[in-house]
């Protein structure tokens, strides 16, 4: 996708997404990237099959030449030779389609996965927020195995008995026409009966399909959470719910299992039945004089691969139905349209110092009420700028949006004079190092989750970040250094030490723009100071956002934007705003406590300067 214009990439997530309601289109897409091993896999069923037939025919040669006496030996290994030479080919044949189908099926589960993963990531953060991830990852491997299970459900089982049905039929017309002409009939009838019978039962199908989803989603959601669960001491209460979810999950399938057994047993009662008369029928050509032994022979073999072939295929049909149908509800859920795509002329973002610029901003989160109402801010390249404010007056928000992860309803936001709307996303948070208060780490080592912010980093680089960052001391007492895996997000490490891997991180990205959201809010404060004087380093020639409810710590700002209700109640330096009466002054106050001396910005303030 690298290789790809935005115009080409958002063309590509349209097609794939007008896939969301047509699994089978979908299925074909990956099919046709493989048209050589697919067409040899194709060939291989119908030649094997093809030999299948043909052996049974060999046989009723080889019995109509044992019949006519011990004068002619020449006919009789003739004959012999054909039908060996009939059933090595027929193995051979499977073998060979197997083969490379073994190779042809497995690409195609693997593509798959990669442009689902691809398709995935290019999602908004409010469809992340609507789903469970758990739920996500699970539809992808669903989907991958009922692909794959359809195509060999499909090679192996629907197409042979179909060949196989059309082959007896017209080897049973150089017997007798009529009796052909009585199995073909019954054969449509019979596995059009069926197949409308299982498109029934899709429902079951479905509901089963939303119900394992919905189990592997709990289980990760669960199992991701575990330390909470423990810590309120609900174990038991969790078990009893994934119970019942399970529970629920199992009475689905169990729904769905039965009715494919129904129509399995209404299939027999009928074969029995056809088959009976069948060979009957046979039986009665020979009475009558107008069958050979070996007629006999191949009609009985031939009308019970008629009438097996019909079961098999109403079978395989029905299974195939089960796994399409949870392909289905895969692709419908994972191939939603993108709400975020970038526009098809978005340019690169050309950063020229780090200017942010909100104009007339409106933002509201899905179904609540708008955060941010024609909101402005200015802030120049190298400035560094504080918000402050109580939980709620649109601080992150404000983080979030300048990263686009999510579109404003009105105004614009720019970065050095571009409108972030009308440039890539990839570009625009390239340009943006990120320390958030929630680290999140990847199930890798140390150093992999550092040189994140910079993969083609050195590894000296790599390590200088970590000793800006104070991570060095920590990190070397770790059994292995950095090749230490830090476990689950991170949790094999402390708060603090999660928060330093993350400044690390942000040092080694060197971007133009910073946002530190509650950047040292998990430290204790010998670690907040020796970090504090990293992020004073690496504050040096950027821009700088920073959320921080600890005042302290933005003493050194150039500006502290003081936020209510989604606007700017008030703006200026520290002092400024330490001198005047207003919500910052209030905030020190309840912060620190009127009659306590502080150390702020290297001069001594006392209650007469915050209350």
């Amino acid at each position: 996708m690298e290789h790809l214009t935005v115009a080409q990439r958002n063309a590509r997530n349209a097609k794939l997404s007008s896939y969301a309601h047509r699994p089978l289109a979908f299925l074909l897409i990956y099919i046709r990237r493989h048209p050589v091993a697919h067409a040899i896999v194709l060939a291989s069923v119908f030649a094997a099959v093809g030999c299948a037939l043909g052996s049974q025919y060999a046989i009723k040669h080889l019995i109509d030449v044992l019949g006519a006496g011990r004068h002619h030996p020449g006919p009789l290994w003739s004959a012999f030779a054909i039908l060996v030479g009939l059933i090595a080919a027929d193995n051979l044949l499977w073998r060979i389609g197997g083969w490379v189908a073994a190779h042809a099926f497995v690409n195609v589960t693997g593509d798959l996965r990669r442009d689902l993963f691809s398709y995935l990531s290019g999602h908004s953060p409010t469809y992340y927020a609507e789903k469970q991830p758990g739920m996500l990852a699970s539809r992808i491997t669903a989907t991958s195995n009922a692909v794959y299970t359809s195509e060999n459900t499909m090679a192996w089982n629907v197409l042979p008995p179909c060949i196989a049905v059309m082959g007896a039929i017209v080897m049973i017309v150089t017997v007798n026409p009529i009796m052909a002409a009585g199995l073909l009939s019954c054969s449509a009838v019979l596995s059009i009966v069926l197949f409308k019978l299982a498109k029934r039962g899709s429902s079951r199908h479905h509901q089963f399909a939303t119900k394992a989803a919905s189990v592997d989603g709990e289980l990760v959601d669960v199992i991701s959470n575990m330390s909470l669960v423990r810590a309120f001491g609900m174990t038991f209460r969790e078990q009893k719910r994934f119970g019942a979810t399970v529970k629920a999950e199992m009475d689905a399938r169990q729904r769905s299992l039965l009715y494919l057994e129904k129509l399995r047993l209404l299939h027999a009662v009928i074969t029995a039945m056809l088959s009976a008369g069948l060979l009957g029928w046979a039986l009665w050509l020979w009475d009558q004089g107008k069958a050979t032994s070996g007629d006999i022979v191949l009609v009985s073999s031939l009308g019970f691969t008629i009438l097996h072939g019909t079961r098999d295929l109403a079978v395989a049909l029905v299974d195939v139905t089960q796994h399409i149908a949870r392909l289905a509800e895969a692709v419908q859920t994972l191939l939603e349209p993108h709400s975020m795509p970038d526009r098809n002329d978005a340019g690169e973002l050309s950063a020229q110092g780090g200017r942010v610029d909100f104009d007339g901003v409106t933002f509201a989160y899905p179904r609540r009420r708008a955060i941010l109402d024609h909101f402005d801010l200015h802030i120049e390249p190298g400035q560094r700028v504080g918000l402050v404010g109580k939980s709620g007056a649109g601080k992150s928000t404000v983080l979030a949006l300048l990263q686009r992860f999510y579109e404003t309803q009105g105004g614009s936001i720019k970065v050095d004079g571009q409108d972030i709307a009308a440039i890539t996303q990839d570009s625009l948070r390239q340009s943006i190092a990120l320390v958030p208060q929630d680290i999140s780490l990847f199930h890798r080592t140390v150093y992999e989750n550092i040189a994140y912010g910079r993969p083609e980093a050195t590894r000296e680089e790599v390590l200088t970040a970590a000793r800006e960052a104070r991570c060095t001391d920590f990190i070397e007492a770790m059994p292995e250094g950095f090749d230490t895996i830090v476990g689950d997000r991170g949790v094999k490490l402390s708060g603090g030490q999660r928060q330093r891997i993350a400044i690390a991180r942000a040092i080694l990205k060197n971007a133009p723009i910073l946002l530190l959201d509650e950047a040292t809010s998990a430290l204790d404060s010998a670690s907040e100071e020796a970090i504090q004087k990293a992020l004073d380093r690496l504050m040096v020639g950027r821009t700088v956002i920073a959320i921080a409810h600890r005042l302290s710590t933005l003493q050194n700002f150039d500006r502290i934007i003081v936020m209510s209700a989604g606007k700017v109640v008030d703006d200026g330096s520290p002092e400024e705003l330490r001198a005047r009466p207003g919500m910052y002054r209030d905030l020190l106050a309840k912060q620190y406590g009127k009659g306590t001396q502080l150390h702020l910005g290297g001069k001594k303030f006392d209650e007469q300067h915050i209350a």
